[in-house]
């Protein structure tokens, strides 16, 4: 099959073309060329200098590379802070490559998939897209779009009895260089994204629509449900607060 995933110079996404690649032909894009090219000599992937929060450069991508078997939305960062103290053009650049990238990525190549009747897309979530998110508002807001707008195609795609598989992985913390993009530090125990990457890819050819990727996670899912926003808000701030850097 041929894959294209974003995000793939670090963290999840290299560790699923790093697990997909001798089976499979990976397209891997990220901004980093550098660490592009190292993924390249150590795997062999085709690999592809994007930004994605730039919507000319997400079509460019697309028009690149069309027929594509499986497309993985991995690409993704997170800003910790009070919103009136955080950088609005670090903001605005999340909001971008969050949802922008992601949503044209997946309208474009949703389109050829169905036409053709087969195709997965995986869009890259996170457990923050279950609840509001003080001290990291904009992230979370990012997150939930990615989580509804998969859930909602998803029903749509069986409305339609399509062949079409989309689904949304919703991890906790991972060890990646998100913190360190985000300027904070994880309190919580972390998986490691060779665990979220095997769980992915497992549960996404198993066609299902959200992949929790630990326990934590499912509780958390399930709480989000039935717990109130003014105490789920207040756990999340009080979880955030601890991540400043010291």
């Amino acid at each position: 099959m041929k894959i294209l995933i974003t995000g793939a110079s670090s963290g999840i996404g290299m560790a699923m073309a790093k697990l997909l690649y001798k089976d499979n032909e990976i397209i891997a894009v990220a901004r980093s060329k550098e660490k592009l090219d190292i993924l390249e000599k150590t795997t062999g992937c085709v690999t592809e200098v994007c930004d994605v929060s730039d919507f000319s450069q997400c079509r460019k991508l697309f028009e690149k590379y069309t027929d594509i078997d499986v497309l993985i939305n991995n690409a993704g960062f997170g800003d910790l802070g009070y919103l009136n103290d955080t950088d609005l053009d670090k903001g605005i650049n999340m909001i971008n490559t969050n949802v922008t990238g992601l949503h044209a990525l997946t309208k474009m190549y949703l389109d050829v998939m169905v036409k053709r009747n087969s195709g997965y897309i995986l869009n890259v979530s996170s457990i923050a897209s279950f609840f509001p998110g003080p001290l990291m508002a904009t992230y979370y807001a990012t997150k939930a779009y990615v989580t509804h707008l998969s859930k909602a195609i998803s029903y749509e795609l069986k409305k339609q009895k399509s062949n079409v598989y989309i689904g949304v992985l919703c991890p906790g913390p991972v060890d990646t260089n998100f913190n360190k993009v985000a300027n904070c530090k994880f309190n919580l125990k972390s998986q490691t994204a060779e665990k979220v990457a095997i769980v992915a890819i497992k549960n996404m050819f198993k066609r299902k629509t959200v992949i929790c990727t630990s326990f934590g996670v499912k509780l958390a899912r399930i709480g989000s449900k039935i717990l109130p926003d003014s105490i789920l808000m207040k756990f999340a701030y009080m979880s955030q607060r601890k991540k400043y850097y010291k």
